[in-house]
């Protein structure tokens, strides 16, 4: 097996290894978008032991999954935060003689930990903050969706990669039972006539107004048997306003309620999800269930749209504005949030309202 070294950065690397690490300590939305990375690894090495290090909030995403031999929690915002607590992860993994390295993740203090854990082959991208502490750059294509620019990172190695893999999570038989007791809460034990709604998001300019996602749940709702609404604990307060504005009877509200691979599988028995561009639409993909995604202060382009075969996104084009940054922002910078508000809760019934044809009520 060559080695790669910074004089040597465009080697190819050949060979097999024991003991691979990914670093992804991003988003839920970036963790999930790892996945199809950590996949194409296992098919390749079959025989060889591939670990994740995540953050706690990401840590459910990775549960049960066939590829992954074990998940590392790095609580680098709570009980790992500072020196102490990064030295006693890398001296957590250290012991497991990791000899190839990916890095998604793109800051100073991914890059650092595994130079430490002294690697032969550490690959990450030439955006990378730490970008002089990999064996192996890869170039950070902006116009790729990210699960290409996540699966560039294997070049190095001339793998054979399949370019539609998608993510895959795995919920189990608990996370059945849990979604099984909640429905029956609700009346709707054994339905299938179900339509989630995820309105949340941390960025203000990437949420559609509550009256709009209230406003469309009014109109879908004679098309379904339930409406569910998604989400984590923050979002309960803002999805249970969105529930009362509704007026309608089999809306409900289970955000908070649920963890992230008890909400796949929620999502997984529904006909679509209706979105913001946030985690559950990558959810969706990752469970085979069609997205409508309603996209706002950003744009597609970015590489974070859905990747599902049927997947739509709505969004206003023609604006100069648009986009006003990657991830969105607290408020409009020009006062308008034209984006979202020209968006209509008629313009996303009728893109949802084909997926609902398909019932059979």
């Amino acid at each position: 097996m060559e080695a790669c070294t910074r004089s040597n950065r465009d080697c190819v690397v050949g060979g097999t290894f024991n003991n691979i690490l990914v670093l992804q300590t991003a988003f839920i939305g970036d963790a999930i978008l790892a996945l199809p990375l950590i996949q194409v690894l296992k098919k390749n090495y079959p025989q060889s032991s591939i670990d994740v290090i995540v953050v706690p909030r990401t840590l459910d995403i990775f549960s049960h999954h066939p590829a992954i031999s074990s998940i590392i929690a790095y609580d680098k915002r709570g009980k790992d935060n500072g020196l102490i607590g990064f030295w006693r992860i890398r001296n957590q993994l250290r012991a497991k003689n990791y000899d190839l390295i990916i890095i998604p993740h793109r800051s100073i203090r991914s890059a650092l930990l595994a130079w430490l854990l002294k690697s032969n082959v550490r690959i990450g991208f030439d955006r990378s903050a730490g970008r002089l502490l990999f064996t192996r750059i890869v170039h950070y294509n902006p116009n790729d969706h990210e699960i290409d620019r996540n699966l560039s990172l294997l070049s190095p190695l001339s793998l054979r990669i399949i370019k539609s893999e998608l993510p895959h999570v795995y919920p189990s038989a608990e996370d059945a039972q849990v979604v099984d007791e909640v429905l029956d809460s609700f009346g709707l034990k054994g339905e299938k006539h179900i339509v989630t709604v995820a309105p949340g998001t941390i960025w203000n300019t990437k949420r559609w107004p509550p009256d709009r996602f209230a406003a469309m749940c009014k109109q879908l709702s004679s098309e379904c048997s339930a409406i569910l609404l998604v989400g984590g604990k923050e979002d309960s307060v803002m999805c249970e306003e969105i529930a009362v504005l509704s007026k309608a009877k089999n809306v409900f509200n289970v955000a908070g309620k649920l963890s992230l691979l008890q909400s796949a599988e929620l999502i997984k028995r529904s006909h679509v999800l209706i979105s913001n561009d946030s985690a559950p639409m990558h959810l969706a993909v990752a469970v085979a269930t069609p997205v409508v995604a309603i996209f706002g202060a950003t744009v597609p382009e970015y590489g974070f749209a859905p990747r599902g075969v049927h997947d739509i996104v709505i969004e206003t084009k023609g604006l100069k504005c648009r986009p006003c940054s990657i991830h969105g922002g607290k408020t409009c910078p020009i006062g308008t949030f034209e984006c979202m508000l020209a968006i209509t809760p008629e313009l996303v019934v009728n893109k949802v309202k084909p997926f609902l044809e398909k019932m059979v009520m």
